[in-house]
């Protein structure tokens, strides 16, 4: 089983390019970061319960394409992931000219994570449709494969529209970076998979429990079973909370479960006990 590690990069601690060097001397296979462009200062939700303020560690969140940018400047073979991009929140053009750049330059290591996020407010800000969230995702999607799928493209649709257009460079990996999509282990989960079937390359659950990813797991070779694609062409990437999984039992219990990749969480902190975090998690897991 692979393994990758997390980083809740904020620009106030780790240099990703430091960080991202050592993870790839120790043998993790991705290095993911987050993304939020604003939040609000009175939130009508957030992401550890539906009342009280947003922890302050995620309104110093780093933009994630520049950090992985610089990550991929100091390594050579790790794979740079969003985990998760909010597409949504973004301009497809730029969307299509930022993963396309990176995957260049990077020779061809990008995996991207997308989803639609949490924070009405931040959706406003943004220029978002909050209430039609998942439908401007999917259209979103759409926009980015045609653009990188052919040398000229234009798109009429209902949240985006534009003439005849160049957009370059196109990514290295054909047809595109994988297409991760985050979430599925909630009430909605069963929507979730259905999208990852339909139209992307893997799942991104955060879990905490070996069940969460096997009911997933399950799910999905069913649905594509269903559709007639080969379940093993989805990829499961397990991003474990802190704390969770650091053993090789509970590791081989997450592959059996069907997780393809054990992307470990690491909590907030300065970059010398980042260091000692991510040692600690090799030495853990036996890479």
């Amino acid at each position: 089983m692979d393994i990758g590690v997390f980083v809740f990069d904020s620009a106030r601690n780790t240099d990703p390019a430091i960080l991202a060097r050592r993870a790839e001397e120790l043998g993790f296979s991705s290095y993911w970061v987050p993304e939020h462009t604003v939040l609000p200062v009175n939130p009508s939700t957030n992401p550890g319960s539906r009342d009280g303020p947003i922890p302050e560690s995620y309104y110093h969140l780093a933009d994630p394409m520049i950090t992985l940018a610089r990550a991929s400047g100091a390594t050579s073979r790790i794979k740079l992931g969003t985990a998760i991009c909010l597409v949504a929140e973004r301009n497809p053009l730029l969307v299509a000219k930022s993963i396309g750049t990176l995957d260049h330059l990077s020779g061809g290591r990008v995996l991207f994570g997308i989803g639609t996020g949490w924070s009405r407010e931040e959706y406003a800000a943004m220029g978002g449709d909050f209430e039609h969230k998942f439908a401007q995702l999917r259209e979103h999607m759409r926009v980015l494969k045609t653009i990188w799928s052919n040398a000229e493209a234009e798109f009429h649709g209902r949240f985006y529209d534009f003439p005849p257009v160049k957009v370059f460079p196109k990514p290295i990996q054909k047809p595109h970076p994988p297409i991760l999509i985050g979430g599925g282990t909630g009430p909605q989960a069963e929507r979730v998979y259905q999208r990852i079937v339909n139209w992307a390359d893997g799942w991104i659950p955060v879990v905490s429990e070996v069940a969460q990813v096997k009911r997933g797991r399950e799910a999905l070779n069913r649905l594509a079973r269903e559709a007639g694609r080969n379940p093993a062409s989805i990829k499961v990437y397990a991003m474990c909370r802190a704390g969770a999984f650091r053993d090789r039992d509970s590791l081989g219990d997450l592959e059996d479960a069907g997780a393809d990749e054990a992307v470990f969480w690491m909590p907030l902190h300065g970059e010398g006990d980042a260091m000692q975090d991510l040692e600690a998690i090799s030495k853990q897991v036996g890479l």
